[in-house]
């Protein structure tokens, strides 16, 4: 007697789902381990539940980070590259910013006054008043 065909269709009451769920990931990840031992194929399987949790097989005789490369090679894509600029963007900002203070810092020691202006120099003259102040302050 074989088994009945189901509908496909997401399941309603969340302990069948997630006992579904279990059943199928773990036979999903039995197919996996027999393609790679019969076939000798590679395969790498990730899988994230409703809940978030997190599952995978890689294959034995391939590690992830050559798993994606084989992909990236295969597919002609680079997964990388969107992660790559944002990083690079990044760090133009930061080293802007870096700048910025070490700027700050050269002037507030009294370095690297001539290229400021009328403006910039009394915004100076103001910021080191109000240090003063507060230093003057804690002293007492």
């Amino acid at each position: 007697m074989g088994r009945g065909k189901i509908e496909i269709k997401r399941i309603e009451n969340a302990t069948n789902r997630q006992v579904t769920y279990s059943k199928r990931r773990n036979g999903i990840f039995k197919k996996s381990q027999e393609l790679t031992v019969l076939c000798d194929a590679k395969v790498s399987l990730i899988m994230f539940s409703s809940t978030g949790k997190f599952h995978e097989f890689i294959s034995p005789n391939i590690s992830t980070k050559a798993f994606f490369d084989l992909y990236q090679k295969t597919t002609g894509t680079d997964l990388w590259i969107s992660h790559y600029e944002k990083m690079q963007e990044n760090y133009r900002r930061l080293k802007e910013i870096n700048k910025k203070l070490r700027r700050e810092i050269r002037q507030r020691m009294g370095g690297d006054l001539d290229d400021l202006n009328i403006k910039e120099l009394q915004a100076l003259e103001a910021k080191m008043d109000s240090s003063l102040v507060a230093i003057r302050d804690r002293k007492v």
